[in-house]
C-alpha cells in the first residue's frame, strides 16, 4: 500500500518520506518489524519507542512515523500523536473494516461482557448473521475462538481482528471498549453504530488517577457513535447524557420516561422475569441468569439490538432463550449439599452486587472467598474487605493475581474494610490452599462464592502465567474427597 494513502487522516508535521514508498506492514514493536514495514514509535508508560528507531531500521523499516524527528539518516514523517496515528494508519492499512460492518460497542466498569454475549446471542437469532465479538474472556468470529489478553486490543491488532471478522463474512461486530482503549487511542477511527453505557464505578484508577478522568475516557465513545443507548439508573448518566450530539435512547427499572423500561420484576435462583415497556408495546421476558442487575443487563441489550434495527418482539423471543456466561455467576456441578459459585467481581460495585444477588438464594451460610489483584488499584482493596464483610457470613481472604506485589501485602491493604465488621473471616494466601479451605468447611445450604477469576483459568505470579481453573480445582478436590 502507499505511504499517501496509510497516512490519509494523519496530521503530518513534517516529512522527508515519498508519498509513493510502497509499505508493506506496520509494526509498533522493533524485533517484529518486516523488511518494507512503517515503524510506528509511540511513547509508552513503560519504554520509548523512539529509543528503538535504529533498531527497527537495521530490520528493514522503510518509513518511520514519530512524534520527534529521528536523529539518524531515514525517511521520516512527524506526527503529533503517534498512538492516534497507528490507529489510523492501521484502519487504512486493513481498508476500514469496521466502515463494512454494524459495530456496537459497549463501556462501563460491569456488565459489558453479559451484555456483549446477550447481544451476540439477539442478533444470531434474530438474523442469522454471522457475528463477531472483541472482548474480556475471548475473541469470537462467528463460533470461532480468538484467545485474548486485553478487553480491547492494541489499535493495528484490534483493526487486523476486525479484518479478519470481515472476511469471514461477519455482518456484526460487538466490541466491548475499555477506558484504557479510549484515553490509549486504540479505537480511533471507527465509528460505532450504537454504543452503550453500563455503568460507572471505581475501577482502574492505578491508571487514570481520578473518577473525573475514567469518566471522561468512558465518554469519547459517545463522540464517535451514531446512536447511544444510557442506563439512566447510574448515578453519572446525566454525566454521560450531557452535550450528545447523536441520537439517544435510554433504559431503566426505575425512571418510567425511559425509552426501555422494565418493571414487574422477579428474580430467584433460576433467573429473572420482568416485563418490559416499549412506545405502546410490552413483553413478558424471563432470562435464565439470576439477580436484578441481569434485568440491566438484557434491558440494555434489548435498547442496543432495536437501535440497531432488530425488530423488538423478536428480541424479546430471543433474550428468552439466551444462556449464561462463563465465570459470571456460574455453578459448579456437583452432587453436594452446598453450592460453590464461580464469578468475576473484582470491583467493590460487582462484588456489592453478585453478594445481594445470592443472599436471598442462600439457604446456609453466604461464604465469600477473594483477593485483589496486584499492580492494580490499590484504594479499592479496604473497600473490597468492607463490602465481602458487610455482606457474606463468612469471609476468605486470599490472592487474586498477585503480579509483582507480595500477596501478604496486598491482603494487608484489604484487612482494614474485614476488621470494620464482626464478620469472622480467615486468611489464606495460597488460593487453591483457600478453595480447599472453604470446601472442608461447608455446610448444607452454604453458597461458596469464589470471587475475581470468573473465565481466567490462569494465575499471573510476577510476570508469569500459571494455570489455574476453579472449576478443575474444586471439582478434582470434591472427587478426591468423595473417595
Amino acid at each position: 500500500m502507499l505511504l499517501s494513502k496509510i497516512l490519509g487522516g494523519i496530521k503530518v508535521i513534517e516529512s522527508n518520506a515519498k508519498p509513493q514508498t510502497e509499505i508493506g506492514g506496520i509494526s509498533y514493536d522493533s524485533r517484529k518489524t518486516q523488511p518494507g514495514d512503517i515503524f510506528v514509535a509511540i511513547s509508552g508508560f513503560e519504554t520509548d519507542g523512539h529509543k528503538y528507531i535504529e533498531a527497527a531500521l537495521k530490520n528493514g523499516a522503510a518509513v518511520i512515523l514519530c512524534e520527534r524527528k529521528p536523529q539518524c539518516e531515514c525517511s521520516f514523517v512527524v506526527t503529533d500523536n503517534s498512538r492516534y496515528a497507528l490507529a489510523i494508519a492501521s484502519k487504512n492499512f486493513f481498508d476500514d473494516p469496521a466502515g463494512k460492518m454494524t459495530v456496537i460497542g459497549l463501556t462501563g466498569t460491569n456488565g459489558k461482557t453479559t451484555t456483549s454475549y446477550l447481544l451476540k446471542h439477539i442478533i444470531e437469532e434474530c438474523t442469522g448473521a454471522k457475528t463477531g465479538l472483541v472482548g474480556t474472556i475471548n475473541n469470537l468470529i462467528g463460533s470461532e475462538i480468538i484467545p485474548t489478553e486485553h478487553t480491547t486490543p492494541e489499535s493495528f491488532e484490534l483493526q487486523k481482528l476486525l479484518a479478519e471478522m470481515n472476511d469471514a463474512g461477519c455482518s456484526y461486530v460487538i466490541m466491548e471498549v475499555s477506558s484504557h482503549s479510549l484515553k490509549l487511542d486504540r479505537v480511533a477511527g471507527i465509528r460505532f453504530d450504537v454504543a452503550e453505557f453500563t455503568n460507572l464505578t471505581q475501577d482502574h484508577l492505578d491508571f487514570h488517577k481520578s473518577m473525573d478522568d475514567y469518566a471522561a475516557s468512558k465518554k469519547k465513545l459517545f463522540s464517535c457513535c451514531n446512536t447511544a443507548c444510557i442506563n439512566l439508573d447510574d448515578e453519572w448518566s446525566s454525566y454521560f447524557l450531557d452535550g450528545l450530539s447523536c441520537m439517544v435512547n435510554t433504559y431503566s427499572i426505575q425512571d418510567s420516561s425511559a425509552e426501555y423500561y422494565a418493571d414487574e420484576i422477579l428474580c430467584t435462583e433460576k433467573g429473572a422475569s420482568f416485563t418490559v415497556h416499549y412506545k405502546n408495546e410490552c413483553r413478558n421476558v424471563h432470562i435464565p441468569i439470576p439477580g436484578l442487575f441481569s434485568v440491566h443487563n438484557a434491558l440494555g441489550a434489548l435498547a442496543v439490538c432495536c437501535s440497531a434495527g432488530l425488530d423488538f418482539n423478536s428480541c424479546c423471543d430471543a433474550l428468552c432463550s439466551a444462556k449464561g456466561v462463563k465465570g459470571r455467576l456460574e455453578i459448579v456441578d456437583s452432587e453436594e449439599d452446598f453450592t460453590v459459585i464461580i464469578d468475576y467481581a473484582h470491583t467493590p460495585d460487582a462484588l456489592k452486587n453478585v453478594l445481594n444477588t445470592l443472599r436471598p438464594l442462600t439457604k446456609g451460610r453466604l461464604i465469600t472467598l477473594f483477593g485483589c489483584g496486584g499492580d492494580r488499584d490499590r484504594t479499592k482493596r479496604s473497600i473490597m474487605g468492607s463490602v465481602a464483610a458487610e455482606l457474606s457470613d463468612l469471609c476468605i481472604v486470599t490472592s487474586d493475581n498477585p503480579r509483582t506485589e507480595d500477596p501478604i501485602e496486598i491482603i494487608h491493604d484489604i484487612m482494614p474494610g474485614v476488621y470494620a465488621y464482626n464478620t469472622p473471616y480467615t486468611v489464606i494466601s495460597d488460593r487453591i490452599e483457600a478453595i480447599h479451605w472453604a470446601i472442608d468447611n461447608a455446610a448444607r445450604g452454604d453458597v461458596i462464592l469464589l470471587a475475581g477469576k470468573g473465565h481466567e483459568d490462569y494465575q499471573i505470579i510476577g510476570h508469569v502465567k500459571h494455570h489455574m481453573d476453579e472449576r478443575e480445582i474444586v471439582s478434582s478436590y470434591l472427587k478426591g474427597k468423595d473417595r
